[in-house]
């Protein structure tokens, strides 16, 4: 083994390059971790991250659930995907939004999701902050991006039954009044982990650091090296087919009038193929995680009131809102897709070791849609937990409040928040948290 020369590297390292800072991830050599004062000692621990991830229109009604422990944990055909990491998966049944049963429709059961707050109608726009930006606006401060808010569908700007639309389409509120901007496009979400400026266009990001990154590999143990290098193809992976998406024509959602295009398609611009779309905006994510770029990270899969189409699966004939109101074995499908999506984040990031924990056993991602099926149940919604939270999460549990008092969604955030250091004495209707989180 090469012996590291640690003395030459700070927590901060950076590969540099014209226009481009990549953060490392998590290596043997030198500490990159920590958010200590100058002059204390720097801290090898990992930090503790947070992702959410969002799906609309919720489940199969016969489908989603699970039961037991650990091991002997049982799953329903929605959950599936997630059997490998079921000793890291917890399962919360019971848990509403007061809030959210006012309206009975899709906009007013999503606005308030992540905060539980009242919402405006008539044409105001007025939700809460979400948990994902409280915790950013106070912990996301030692990071480049305090937080990376993605998503899959674009935002609707229409109303329905005197509630606006933009309610549907967005669960992350960076304030009352503001919904944070959704980033569609995967090519500047990786641009903004790397690029000094996000614009498109530019050339490789690696391209721009190899000088830097070869100087590094000289002066990193072997073990670090290979780790480099994994870390350096992963990113090349997910340029190539950021250069790629979008050239396979499988159109979701709304169908145009026109059976060709009139004019040729931006070379950068929003994958038409839903599977690819996703899978990209799940591997930033994992690089986003990996890097210390951001440790909060909230992913929209799609809209509630959704109009993707997903010929991936076969299942072209009709948009997601309408298939949601159907147990059909293409919704069960559909259902599983989606959490497949889960399961490779998870699973990735358990794959990468920083130091004694995986990436995700220093995480804790949150999937929750804003009704339980189709036919906007909001009184029981469904809640998983995967990871670790830095060792303050105990995965392999089910935990029903479905006839218990004070099952308030926002006493799940409290508790979440406070595995992050985020200490408050109330958020949204919730005054205590879950003691069993």
């Amino acid at each position: 083994m090469n012996h590291p020369r640690s003395h030459r590297f700070s927590r901060r390292t950076l590969l540099r390059g014209l226009g481009v800072t990549m953060a490392l991830p998590w290596m043997e050599s030198f500490r990159v971790w920590g958010d200590e004062p100058p002059g204390s000692q720097p801290s090898s621990e990992a930090p503790s991250r947070l992702a959410v991830l969002f799906s609309g229109n919720g489940f199969h009604s016969k489908e989603w659930w699970a039961r037991g422990e650990g091991d002997a944990m049982e799953l329903g055909q929605v959950l599936a995907p997630l059997t490998p990491l079921r000793r890291k998966l917890l399962f919360i049944r019971g848990l509403y939004n007061e809030e959210a049963l006012k309206g009975n429709i899709h906009s007013s059961q999503t606005g308030n999701l992540l905060s539980g707050a009242p919402l405006a109608s008539g044409g105001e726009i007025r939700s809460g902050t979400s948990i994902d930006q409280v915790i950013a606006q106070r912990y996301g401060t030692s990071t480049k991006v305090p937080s990376l808010v993605l998503a899959c569908e674009k935002s609707n700007p229409s109303v329905h039954k005197n509630y606006s639309m933009l309610y549907s389409s967005h669960i992350s509120w960076s304030s009352p009044t503001t919904p944070t901007p959704l980033e569609l496009y995967p090519a500047l979400a990786f641009d903004r982990l790397f690029k000094d400026e996000v614009r498109q266009g530019d050339r490789s990001v690696l391209d721009a650091v190899l000088s830097d990154a070869t100087d590094l590999r000289r002066n990193v143990s072997s073990l670090d090296q290979r780790k480099l290098d994994e870390y350096l193809e992963s990113v090349r992976d997910v340029e190539r087919r950021i250069e790629q998406a979008g050239k396979k024509g499988e159109l979701q959602g709304w169908r145009p009038t026109l059976t060709q295009p009139d004019r040729p398609r931006p070379a950068d611009g929003i994958p038409q193929d839903i599977a690819e779309h996703m899978r990209l905006m799940c591997d930033i994510l994992v690089l986003a995680f990996q890097t210390d770029t951001t440790r909060v990270c909230t992913l929209k899969l799609n809209n509630d009131h959704s109009s993707l189409r997903f010929p991936n699966l076969g299942v072209d004939y009709m948009i997601h809102h309408l298939l949601s109101h159907s147990d059909t074995a293409d919704w069960l499908k559909v259902n599983q897709f989606f959490i497949q999506q889960l399961a490779y984040i998870a699973q990735r990031l358990d794959a990468i070791d920083e130091g004694g924990r995986t990436a995700l056993d220093n995480t804790q991602i949150l999937y929750l849609s804003s009704m339980l099926t189709g036919n906007h149940d909001a009184n029981n919604l469904p809640v998983l937990l995967l990871g670790g939270a830095g060792g303050r999460l105990q995965g392999g549990r089910v935990l029903d409040y479905k006839d218990k008092p004070n099952r308030q969604m926002c006493r799940l955030y409290l508790s979440m928040m406070e595995k992050m250091g985020v200490r408050l004495d109330q958020f949204g209707d919730a005054r205590e948290p879950l003691a069993e989180v």
